[in-house]
């Protein structure tokens, strides 16, 4: 009973990460390519200044949880993606100090050296991501010790890639988004274009996507044997559709919204379909990691369950109010509304 609960507060938390740091991922993979001049970037960085940092508290939640919740699976995890997540931590650390530091370089190489920090630590998470997660849902050789028996281009196959992708394009999609509510004038304007033409391909490559988990993974098999859990891709489709319909209306915040139950709900398809693994083997379905052979004593994940309790909803009002302060206007361009960036 424990483990279940444990699983679902996992794969939540993993889901509110990724709606959460989407967008400031998806600002910084749109840097180079609308703003066109040093006070514009300023501008589209400002636009994620107040919240960048406390998004990145689910993400060490979620970690924290894996940990202290299956501290097998994440020990088989972080052996077996040791190089993907060695990368990520860079490009995160990387991200964080373009961001922080650009503001305060005065030579036009440096703020460049920033950018480039920027971009590519939010394209490296962005894609490796995806990647991870799309091998985590079709599954790894790990034997019955939970020995990984592969290299790193292991998870370089057809669907992890695919995954990588489709992250990386929610990310744009989501980031595109949020700069059209946080920005105005001609940043506005081309991040308006930018999300039209993302939501295209978008669109596209998660039917592809779609296609693909059938034919790779055994995701599907829990929905065939429940089939009310079809509602989450199904709302998913429809977050997808409503974020297109609402951008056709200038609806730019109800956009914003349904882009991030989009991400919510791709995440959970995922989890929903994964259960009981944590983290399937393609060698032996036996080797497999699941949350009952995994899981850690039930004592543990009682009094972790009360410490969430206590917490999580103290995190929540402290990022909500967060949210109201700061997300109530435009990002002009003027120094009087823009951070130094």
């Amino acid at each position: 009973m424990l483990e279940g609960v444990w699983f679902i507060i996992w794969g939540i938390l993993w889901a509110v990460y990724f709606m959460l740091d989407g967008f400031d991922l998806g600002v910084g993979l749109l840097l180079p390519f609308l703003g066109k001049s040093d006070s514009e970037k300023s501008v589209l960085l400002s636009s994620i200044a107040p919240f960048w940092d406390g998004n990145e508290v689910w993400l060490i939640t979620a970690g924290g949880v894996t940990f202290a919740a299956f501290p097998g699976a994440y020990a088989a995890i972080f052996s077996a993606f040791y190089t993907p997540l060695i990368v990520i931590l860079f490009a995160l650390m990387a991200r964080a100090a373009g961001l922080e530091f650009r503001g305060k370089c005065r030579s036009p190489f440096a703020r460049k050296a920033c950018d480039c920090a920027l971009f590519f630590g939010s394209l490296l998470t962005a894609v490796l991501f995806g990647v991870a997660f799309a091998n985590i849902f079709r599954g790894i050789p790990i034997d019955g010790d939970g020995v990984f028996q592969g290299t790193i281009f292991t998870f370089l196959n057809l669907y992890g890639l695919a995954g990588g992708i489709l992250f990386l394009l929610l990310f744009l999609h989501h980031g595109s988004l949020w700069l059209v509510v946080r920005s105005a004038a001609a940043v506005r304007e081309r991040a308006i274009k930018a999300s039209k033409t993302i939501w295209v391909f978008l669109a596209l490559w998660a039917v592809l996507f779609l296609v693909l988990t059938r034919f790779h993974t055994g995701l599907y098999a829990n929905y065939v044997l429940m089939p009310l859990l079809f509602l989450i891709p199904l709302v998913a489709v429809g977050a997808l559709l409503l974020s297109r319909w609402f951008a056709a209306r200038s609806a730019w915040w109800k956009a914003w919204t349904a882009s991030a139950c989009l991400i919510v709900f791709c995440t959970l398809f995922g989890v929903v379909g994964l259960y009981p693994h944590l983290l399937p083997s393609t060698l032996d379905r036996a080797f497999s990691l699941t949350v009952h052979n995994s899981a850690s004593s039930p004592l543990t994940l009682k009094i972790m369950l009360i410490v969430a309790l206590i917490f999580v909803p103290i995190v929540i009002v402290y990022q909500t109010i967060v949210y109201r302060i700061f997300a109530g206007s435009a990002i002009t361009g003027d120094e009087s509304d823009m951070e130094e960036y």
